[in-house]
């Protein structure tokens, strides 16, 4: 999958296009102060379809994840559902920007969601109205291999992906940011 560049930035055509990329539809937002330190999202944009998929609740996040998440979609997720119930039709969004630490827990570092850099995924929806949810299609024997295939492509593009292997806050979703480590992905 593609990579986003390092200079990625908020533009808003006439179209609705995010991210100089046409594929990605929102619009630019206003600088997001943070309300602790290490919050914030300097030039956030609000998605609401990458790759011509429809996104369940609109997400803030910056350009580098936009990038990244319609990379992930247009590249990973809709050519492995093209064949399934006639195709992706909706991403189900469970989170995007929030200014809070890591799992909610007291005391722990600020989450990428506190940076604009995370998106959590629980689902999606195909074009014939089912539901495919990381809950209850992790473990099932019909679909539980396009849930892990999904989750194994998305390491590399993102810097961190987390899902139900990794611990109890991630039983139900993704967890997919662009935080970069010298040691490489972080995938669990």
């Amino acid at each position: 999958m593609a990579q986003s560049g390092d200079h990625a930035r908020a533009v808003t055509s006439a179209a609705g296009s995010v991210c100089g990329r046409p594929e990605i539809k929102g619009v630019k937002l206003q600088s997001i102060p943070g309300r602790v330190n290490g919050c914030g999202i300097e030039e956030p944009v609000k998605v609401t379809s990458v790759s011509g998929v429809a996104l369940s609740t609109p997400i803030t996040v910056d350009c580098q994840t936009a990038v990244v998440f319609n990379a992930w979609v247009g590249q990973a997720l809709v050519p492995l559902t093209k064949n399934l119930g006639g195709g992706v039709r909706e991403v189900n969004i469970m989170a995007s920007y929030a200014c809070r630490s890591r799992n909610n827990q007291r005391g722990a570092k600020i989450s990428e969601h506190g940076k604009g850099h995370a998106v959590d995924v629980g689902g999606f929806t195909l074009a014939n109205g089912v539901k495919l949810t990381v809950l209850d299609h992790w473990n099932h024997s019909q679909h539980g291999d396009l849930m892990k295939q999904l989750h194994r492509v998305a390491c590399g593009p993102f810097g961190t992906v987390l899902g139900p292997k990794s611990d109890r806050f991630h039983q139900n979703h993704f967890h997919f940011d662009t935080a970069r480590y010298r040691s490489g992905s972080y995938c669990r």
